[in-house]
């Protein structure tokens, strides 16, 4: 998308949230993005816009007003159906995800491109009604990661693993946190079996948050 609009007006900054530089490095290099792309060892970004899973956006205009406040980045909550079999998803379902994105994109194309004309962006009131609610037990759940992480960088290793479990029971939502302070795969990745048993505890919950955009598929 960038490469197709970018210009003085449009800038897209992306954010790895991993406490391990070194582990986000090749995903990154693979991508070989022409924008900016940094990456946050204490998720300070989730802690300030109450960011709960990646990828997650934010649209932020030229006057530095939210027009679109946290949501889901262009993916459908279609976790529960991934098939370990195939190792992926059957056809039906990667087209609704591959429609997703292609909408999602084009929205910010949209946007890139007229600006506040676009229709895909939200009035004041509008924008207010989506920001996610920041509890308490949220807050005090991002404060105590951090801490977690510095104990962690220090070779304090036990307190710092007591610290994320405190977190994962104040913040249950927070994909980011659970995946930040469970057990991950050779590839780097936050997916065995401690990842898989939450999915299916989620029951009727989601794991991606539905966008509130015209021609999402649901």
């Amino acid at each position: 998308m960038f490469e197709t609009v970018k210009n003085d007006d449009f800038m897209i900054l992306s954010v790895a949230m991993d406490a391990d530089v070194e582990a986000a490095r090749p995903w990154i290099e693979a991508a070989a993005p022409d924008y900016i792309t940094l990456i946050d060892q204490n998720h300070l970004l989730s802690s300030l816009y109450n960011m709960v899973n990646v990828p997650q956006a934010v649209w932020i205009d030229e006057t530095g007003m939210i027009v679109r406040p946290v949501e889901t980045g262009g993916s459908l909550d279609v976790v529960k159906e991934y098939d370990p079999e195939i190792g992926g998803y059957i056809p039906e379902t990667a087209a609704r995800v591959a429609s997703a994105k292609s909408t999602y994109i084009q929205a910010g194309k949209d946007w890139a491109v007229n600006g506040s004309a676009s229709p895909f962006l939200f009035d004041y009131d509008e924008a207010r009604k989506h920001v996610p609610t920041m509890s308490n037990e949220m807050a005090l759940a991002h404060a105590k990661f951090q801490l977690g992480q510095y104990l962690r960088r220090i070779g304090s290793a036990d307190e710092a693993d007591a610290l994320f479990a405190e977190c994962r029971q104040l913040h249950p939502d927070s994909w980011n946190i659970f995946r930040e302070t469970t057990e991950r795969s050779a590839s780097g990745l936050a997916v065995g079996e401690a990842f898989w048993g939450k999915v299916k505890s989620l029951g009727d919950k989601q794991y991606y948050a539905t966008i509130d955009m015209e021609g999402i598929p649901r």
